[in-house]
């Protein structure tokens, strides 16, 4: 299993969000993601990350999908994969109804029908392919074309049945959030690996983002994460996952504790079917520090 780290860049200054990549990077982890927030773009991000940083894959987790058409998402995805010399991953996702209905104005209805048609133009534009798109909700006409990039893969972020069927059919994989081992290895790798089967694709990515954090305290942490990233599990499709999985918050899906602890749980997500972990770390500098190295150790062993 792959490790890397996935970063929230929201409020940092460039400068540091380039050295937590080249702290990742030297001490030898595979990936470095970004979120997608109100600050920084992704993409952008990504790009201009890796052209600082060789030796390290890049990516989102995720671009939301509703604000940006697929015409100009595969321009600025084959960008960044230019940029970054072919180690970029695009992750996309329709985000939530509160963000794309009440931020960008965009209706939200039948968000798996935007997202299958979404995809259905998009990688065909990312091979550089030219589309001719009128389906229900999106249009789009036309080719798109970087000299040097190759085909980035694409991830779509996928919880329930449907988005991963969608998935397995039309992406490279899937990024998941507030999802346990248990729920990927009953519910997510499964699923959409049979649909990646049934389309006659290749076995999918599943790729498992976490918080984790090699400390002393870790209820600490938890408690942290409760109250700085709560409001998640009020989303309605966190809290479908989290429902389902007995958890009352976003904190309980949290790996922390010493060395030991968090291999043990890691090593629970390589055995349910993650094919890659991105660790999001929190706690202290010592603690990240700690995390940091940790992690990076474990990535040999797995």
């Amino acid at each position: 299993m792959r490790i890397g780290v996935l970063i929230g860049a929201e409020g940092s200054p460039l400068p540091d969000v380039i050295a937590q990549v080249r702290a990742a990077a030297e001490a030898g982890l595979d990936s470095a993601f970004f979120t997608q927030t109100f600050s920084w773009d992704a993409v952008g991000l990504a790009a201009l990350v890796a052209r600082e940083v060789p030796g390290i894959d890049v990516g989102t987790a995720v671009t939301q999908t509703y604000p940006r058409h697929p015409l100009a998402l595969a321009g600025q995805a084959l960008t960044a994969q230019a940029a970054s010399g072919n180690r970029f991953t695009l992750g996309v996702g329709p985000s939530h109804p509160e963000i794309i209905e009440e931020r960008f104005g965009h209706s939200y209805d039948r968000p798996a029908r935007h997202v299958r048609e979404y995809l259905t133009a998009l990688v065909p534009l990312l091979r550089g392919e030219q589309v001719d798109h009128h389906g229900e909700v999106l249009t789009a006409v036309g080719r798109v074309g970087v000299p040097g990039a190759a085909p980035p893969p694409v991830l779509l972020a996928a919880l329930g049945p449907v988005m991963l069927r969608i998935a397995g059919e039309l992406a490279d994989g899937t990024v998941t959030v507030w999802t346990g081992p248990r729920w990927i290895g009953e519910r997510i790798a499964p699923a959409i690996g049979r649909a990646a089967e049934r389309a006659g694709r290749p076995a999918p990515r599943v790729v498992a983002g976490v918080v984790v954090s090699v400390t002393d305290d870790p209820d600490g942490v938890r408690q942290r994460v409760a109250t700085t990233l709560g409001g998640a599990g009020r989303q309605p499709a966190y809290r479908s996952v989290l429902d389902g999985q007995g958890m009352s918050g976003v904190h309980e899906t949290v790996i922390a504790g010493d060395e030991s602890t968090v291999e043990r749980a890691i090593r629970a997500y390589a055995d349910a079917g993650a094919t890659e972990l991105v660790a999001s770390s929190t706690g202290d500098e010592g603690d990240r520090a700690r995390t940091l190295a940790f992690l990076a150790a474990l990535r040999t062993r797995l």
